[in-house]
């Protein structure tokens, strides 16, 4: 495969985007809350990935390892999701990166997989 694919299909993914209208970290968690099948067949394969990886509650940085794509392309695509009411960007109110609440998700979840 020619090198410029690699170099254009982010590009093509975000429409050029690299800013998201809602600000997502990466610890911001994401679902799907109805799935349906026939708004998923429309979507492009990148895109159709990262819905069906969200009917179980991920955070971005989740999504965007599980699915192979960079974090940046992943937020634009989530967003655009949502746009669309198809995804629940979940609010997480942090006051510091260093919030305690954060702090103890980021425990729990180190602990699942362990």
């Amino acid at each position: 495969m020619p090198t410029t694919y690699w170099k254009v299909r982010p590009y093509v993914l975000t429409g050029g985007r690299a800013r998201t209208r809602q600000h997502l970290l990466v610890h911001t968690l994401v679902s799907v809350p109805f799935y349906d099948a026939v708004f998923a067949s429309g979507l492009l394969p990148e895109a159709r990935s990262l819905y069906e990886q969200a009917r179980q509650t991920r955070s971005v940085a989740e999504l965007s390892a599980v699915c192979g794509m960079s974090l940046g392309v992943t937020r634009v695509v989530l967003d655009d999701l949502a746009a669309t009411d198809r995804l629940q960007i979940h609010d997480g109110h942090y006051t510091t990166q260093f919030d305690l609440h954060l702090l103890e998700r980021l425990r729990d979840g180190l602990r699942q997989l362990a």
